[in-house]
């Protein structure tokens, strides 16, 4: 495998480099993979990125955080992508004290496509600390109906625009009433709290206080994001492989029969060509047969 990568890697260097001077040079970075094998196995590959691939590489790219601990020195000053996609905010903590620097987050779009509202702060007020007698949850759910008349912010002291621009009921019914809309508001507003979260964390780290502000966020909120009651966004074709014919369909029916619809309908009699426009009032459109 690492033979392999280092291949890969001398591949895409060159690439980039290009044989053609005359070309204008590619303004992407390479982020080169720290594979989630022993060290001794990939050793050679590791002394091929010191010795030959460090002046061309931007970045390191891990796949599990255990793969830290066989970063070289020499390389140990470069940006670390993790793309192990951590499922809670705790998860993102533990991997920054690993010495993480860059995430893919996908638990902020599922938590937007599953309507919950991330409501999270790092690091945590005092008051916050010190007033809770069980964790707080890390976001809120969207599409319980205690929501359909209340006229507060998305979560109180947000300054994002969802949350400065609309109310929960009016999202609440969004969701509801499957609109779009309703799922873009409330990505707007997680990507907002990440934002902060992020900020937090940066100034935590300057000020020397990171493993204290993790330990007390640890101990304020849930260890899991809420779980998922409603349906997301309707999935489109390019969202999914299809398996062949025959496959279950991927959203449910938008529409149904009201009651037992159907059944009384199969009982119905239609309506005669000797039926006027006031039968129609007095009877309905199906008149039950009688026994």
């Amino acid at each position: 495998m690492g033979d392999r990568t280092s291949k890969w890697m001398k591949d895409i260097i060159a690439s980039k480099s290009g044989l053609d001077k005359t070309k204008k040079g590619s303004a992407y970075n390479i982020f080169a993979p720290i594979l989630p094998i022993s060290k001794e196995l990939q050793s050679w590959y590791l002394d091929a990125l010191v010795d030959e691939m460090k002046p061309s590489i931007s970045g390191l790219a891990l796949y599990d955080s255990a793969s830290l601990g066989d970063i070289p020195d020499e390389l140990s000053e470069l940006p670390r992508l993790a793309l192990e996609n951590p499922a809670t905010p705790q998860k993102v903590l533990h991997a920054i004290s690993l010495g993480t620097d860059l995430f893919t987050i996908p638990f902020v779009s599922q938590a937007t496509d599953a309507g919950i509202v991330l409501d999270f702060e790092f690091p945590v007020k005092t008051a916050s600390i010190t007033a809770r007698a069980e964790r707080k949850p890390l976001g809120i759910d969207f599409w319980l109906p205690q929501h359909a008349a209340d006229l507060s912010p998305l979560t109180p002291g947000c300054e994002c625009y969802a949350c400065t621009k609309h109310h929960r009921a009016y999202l609440q019914h969004l969701l509801v009433a499957k609109e779009m809309l309703g799922w873009v508001l409330i990505q707007v507003h997680n990507h907002h709290v990440m934002d902060l979260f992020f900020a937090g964390v940066r100034e935590s780290i300057e000020k020397g206080t990171f493993e204290e502000n993790r330990a007390a966020f640890e101990r304020v909120y849930a260890d899991q994001l809420p779980e998922k009651t409603g349906q997301g966004p309707r999935l489109r074709g390019y969202q999914f492989t299809s398996s062949g014919p025959g496959e279950a369909k991927k959203n449910p029916s938008a529409y149904k029969m009201l009651d037992e619809g159907k059944e009384v309908l199969e009982e119905s009699v239609t309506p005669g060509s000797a039926t006027n426009a006031k039968d129609l009032e007095e009877k309905g459109f199906a008149e039950l047969q009688k026994s």
